[in-house]
Formats: C-alpha cells, sequence, structure tokens
C-alpha cells in the first residue's frame, strides 16, 4: 500500500466577508491523511468542520494556503477539472443521503459513473459490485422511498467509492440514523479506508469518531487537539466509571 498522502492542506485559512465585517472560519489548518487512514473531525458547531470539509473536497476554495489531492495542487486548477477530479478520485457521503428517489439504489450508484463517460453496462455492473461490498447486493432495482435510513446510507457509501474512489469526505453520515445502524454503516466505512483509501470523517459523536485512527478537534478555525482512537476510548470508559 502506497503512503504518499492523498489530501494534504498546507496552512489553509478560509474568511468570509472584508474588513470589520470580516468572519475568520479556518485558520492556517494544517492536515494530512495517507492511504488506508480515516481521520475524524469533531468540533462544537461553528467551529470549521463543514468548511474545512467542503475546502478539502474543492467544493470551495481557501483564501489562502494550498489543497493537494493525491499528489496535485488544486487551488488553481480551472472548475473543469477540480470537477473531474471529484468524480474520479473524492467520494462524498452526506447525513441527508442525497439520493435521487426517481433512480434506483444501483441507477443512483452508477450515476457519477456514467457522468463521467463511463458505459452504462459498465457503469451497472461496478455499481452492483459496490452495493455487494455494502451488503445491498439484494436490493439493487430498490427505490430509495422503499428502502430504509440505514440502506439508503449504505447506497450513500456504495455511491462514495464507486469506480475506487481513494478519498471518502462524509459529513455526519450516521447523523440522521439509530445508533446500532450508524454502527453498521461505520463499519462499512471503515472496510473501505482498511483497503487502501482514505476518509475525513466530520462527526459530533465520539463512539462514532472511535472508529478513525486519529481524531483532530477544532475550535474558532484552528486544531486545537489531537488524539489517537484509543485515547478517546480511555475517555469514554473513565467516563463511564465515574460515580
Amino acid at each position: 500500500m502506497s503512503t504518499a498522502p492523498l489530501l494534504e492542506l498546507d496552512a489553509v485559512a478560509v474568511q468570509y466577508g472584508t474588513g470589520a465585517q470580516a468572519v475568520t472560519a479556518l485558520a492556517g489548518v494544517d492536515l494530512t491523511i495517507r492511504p488506508g487512514e480515516m481521520v475524524a473531525v469533531m468540533g462544537t458547531s461553528g467551529s470549521g468542520k463543514s468548511t474545512l470539509l467542503s475546502v478539502a473536497g474543492t467544493l470551495m476554495p481557501p483564501t489562502s494556503g494550498e489543497v493537494r489531492i493525491d499528489g496535485e495542487w488544486v487551488s488553481d486548477r480551472p472548475a473543469r477539472e477540480l470537477a473531474a477530479l471529484r468524480r474520479r478520485v473524492l467520494g462524498f457521503v452526506f447525513q441527508d443521503f442525497n439520493l435521487i428517489p426517481s433512480l434506483t439504489a444501483v441507477e443512483n450508484v452508477a450515476l457519477p459513473l456514467e457522468l463521467d463517460g463511463w458505459r452504462t453496462g459498465r457503469a451497472r455492473k461496478a455499481a452492483e459490485l459496490a452495493l455487494e461490498s455494502v451488503e445491498l447486493g439484494h436490493r439493487l432495482d430498490a427505490w430509495p422511498d422503499d428502502l430504509s435510513g440505514g440502506q439508503r446510507q449504505r447506497v450513500a457509501i456504495a455511491r462514495g467509492i464507486v469506480g475506487d474512489r481513494k478519498l471518502v469526505l462524509a459529513d455526519e453520515p450516521t447523523g440522521a440514523l439509530d445508533s446500532q445502524t450508524g454502527e453498521v454503516v461505520l463499519r462499512m466505512l471503515r472496510r473501505h479506508v482498511d483497503s487502501g483509501a482514505g476518509a475525513l470523517l466530520v462527526t459530533h459523536d465520539a463512539r462514532h469518531a472511535a472508529w478513525a485512527d486519529r481524531i483532530v478537534f477544532l475550535r474558532d478555525g484552528r486544531i486545537v487537539d489531537e488524539s489517537s482512537y484509543a485515547g478517546v476510548e480511555l475517555a469514554l470508559t473513565d467516563a463511564q466509571d465515574r460515580p
């Protein structure tokens, strides 16, 4: 497995507005994710988590600093090239699933590949394999409305990893699920990372962050602390043992 970084943020800052009305969302963030590594981001509302995810996913440019994805600096790339990069390298998983209700599960997963120029048959085969990897091979032709919340999120994960996407960006992917179903979804994501991908997981739940290899804590747009998953598990155990 290659150890070259899949994501590098170098002194990334994001500022909204100018002058006295300026708001700093990120302030000099440095972050690296390598193959086989899941990094969780935690912080209170307004700490910069969503902005960090948007910058990492090339959905917004930083005000200053540099972003490198899969070895390529992206800050000065034209919009068309960034769109192609997102289709081929990045996978997105959102809290509200973002599935198209008029498409079946397999059609939802195949869609980004078809948009990238894949032939329909080839795209469907890849989508079928992705759905099988998240244990939904038996629901290929189900409509999103006929799936449970956990199944819809697994379809979203399949869409995020199809085509061997190297880096998955997940924004509160378990936020709309019960705790047991959330664990299933995170296990699927963890399995993909263990196969050699990378993942950036935004979550407010320490138990879900414990699935990550590292947890970084944001406050006022800065990384103020970092811990291994073992450190989070120890803190949770200590809290449970207190009278």
